[in-house]
């Protein structure tokens, strides 16, 4: 059975609660034990402690279990240190405590320069749930020493900043360094629901930002393709992963109404074959599929036996080239791509592709498709 691991918020939490503590008691605190929103207590060991007369920080460092993290290992600090009195008209997180607890971001957390994300545009990347989390835990101190007053809480990452160069974060609009995150508190080991959760935030910060349109592609694998041919740069379109149904399914959701699908003939014919998720693990029958429309064009059997054979698509790609017939297969795919995007949409969404290799450059398009170009080349580059 794989380990789970705890997510930065639940660290920020734990760090912040240990902190208040040994600020508001003056007493030194090596562990603390806080409730993840899921319900599993993590009880983290304190490491850096730096105790003042009206201030103290300490770090717990991230482990992200059996989970492939990039923060695992990382030290998530948070420093408590008093603030003013408490006046009339201040946020007040518990009125009966009469307790301000004020929560913002250091070195190394990112800060929100875009709309359409968790936290308003000049918040640090803090999201509402770890916020919640430290709150929650924070006031339990206060609660426990009866302290009334203000508490301002910092949450830093020392190496956030290069930390967040490996994540979607520059994408999105966030800078400085990495976001503070977490809805149940907990890492589940190779977890989709993450990639799940980008996507969505991708789209709906496009969404926010006013289009009705969207770009997708599964990944940057076609990026100087793109770039030569159209001008258009794959790095600012929506990636998918091998999500494409539940792409589909969250773009209808947010009121898109038309989108750009581009992607490489190794991931785009199983789509052809109605198959929504594209990872190898779900399913594959990439030659099966191209084997099939090669004898709806006719191909001599040789030839189609030979693709059967493939390892690779490209290499498959090569042998439909030599048939002459190459074009008409992939026009019928690209055709038969847009009719189970489309069907899965269920005609809320009008759907286009464009679909390469990386030796062919473009093998087919949509009949719309060379519109997007256009209305993408007038967007301002963010």
């Amino acid at each position: 059975m794989m380990r789970y691991g705890f997510t930065t918020g639940s660290c920020a939490a734990a760090a912040s609660k240990a902190a208040a503590y040994m600020l508001l008691t003056g007493k030194l605190k090596n562990e603390i034990t806080i409730e993840t929103p899921k319900g599993i207590p993590y009880t983290a060991q304190l490491v850096d402690i730096r105790r003042k007369e009206k201030e103290v920080s300490c770090a717990v460092e991230k482990d992200g279990g059996d989970d492939p993290d990039i923060t695992t290992g990382t030290y998530i600090y948070a420093t408590v240190a008093y603030g003013g009195k408490v006046a009339d008209g201040d946020d007040i997180v518990d009125e009966k405590q009469m307790v301000r607890i004020t929560i913002d971001g250091g070195v190394g957390v990112g800060r929100v320069t875009k709309p359409g994300l968790d936290q308003p545009v000049g918040n640090a990347a803090i999201n509402h749930v770890p916020r919640e989390m430290i709150e929650k835990e924070v006031l339990q101190v206060c609660q426990l020493v009866d302290y009334k007053g203000s508490l301002q809480i910092e949450i830093s990452v020392p190496n956030g900043e290069k930390l967040a160069q490996q994540t979607f974060n520059p994408r999105l609009g966030i800078v400085g360094g990495i976001s503070i995150l977490g809805t149940s508190g907990i890492v589940e080991p190779m977890s989709n629901q993450a990639i799940l959760d980008t996507i969505r935030v991708e789209l709906n910060q496009r969404r926010v930002q006013g289009f009705d349109y969207v770009a997708v592609s599964p990944g940057n694998y076609g990026l100087d393709f793109m770039k030569k041919t159209y001008g258009y740069d794959l790095d600012r379109s929506v990636k998918c992963s091998n999500f494409i149904g539940d792409t589909i399914d969250m773009a209808v959701e947010l009121g898109f109404r038309k989108m750009l699908l581009t992607g490489h003939i190794g991931k785009l014919i199983k789509v052809a074959g109605g198959i929504m998720n594209t990872h190898s693990k779900e399913a594959d029958c990439r030659m099966e599929l191209l084997a099939a429309f090669s004898i709806r064009e006719s191909v001599e059997a040789e030839k189609i036996r030979k693709v059967l054979d493939c390892v690779t698509t490209e290499e498959a790609v090569h042998i439909l080239e030599d048939s002459g017939k190459l074009q008409a297969i992939m026009e019928t795919i690209v055709e038969r791509i847009c009719f189970y995007l489309e069907k899965r949409a269920k005609g809320k969404l009008q759907i286009d592709c464009i679909l390469y290799a990386n030796e062919f450059g473009e093998l087919a398009k949509s009949k719309e498709a060379a519109k997007w170009f256009t209305l993408l080349e007038q967007e301002p580059v963010q």
